[in-house]
């Protein structure tokens, strides 16, 4: 299932909020994106989640809390990918969405390489 037309505005329109420094939007995974540099930020799964890589810690606390779940790819469960879904209300999911993007992308942006 392709990601809804207004999972992908909201994805550009954080894109664009969050346009502070090289952040590219493309593909990743064959999925829309968001990257800086060559690293990925995030980028939309099917059915309308988020999926974003942040610190271990902070994306098992977020698993702990049902605010997200965890990504698996192939056989492999991936340490620092969490999946958010998008929720009933469009504001909140902007809300939602936009701050953990932010998250990911000083998380990314830390890392060497």
């Amino acid at each position: 299932m392709r990601p809804s037309q207004e999972a992908l505005d909201l994805l550009y329109a954080i894109g664009d909020e969050l346009q502070d420094g090289p952040l590219t939007v493309g593909t990743m995974f064959r999925s829309p994106g968001l990257r800086t540099g060559s690293k990925i930020v995030a980028f939309l799964g099917s059915g309308d989640y988020l999926i974003v890589k942040l610190p271990k810690a902070r994306a098992q606390e977020l698993i702990a809390a049902g605010a997200a779940g965890p990504v698996t790819m192939g056989k492999r469960t991936m340490r620092e990918w969490v999946e958010v879904p998008a929720a009933a209300d469009p504001g909140a999911t902007a809300l939602q969405w936009t701050a953990l993007t932010r998250e990911a992308l000083e998380y990314v942006r830390s890392l060497p390489g």
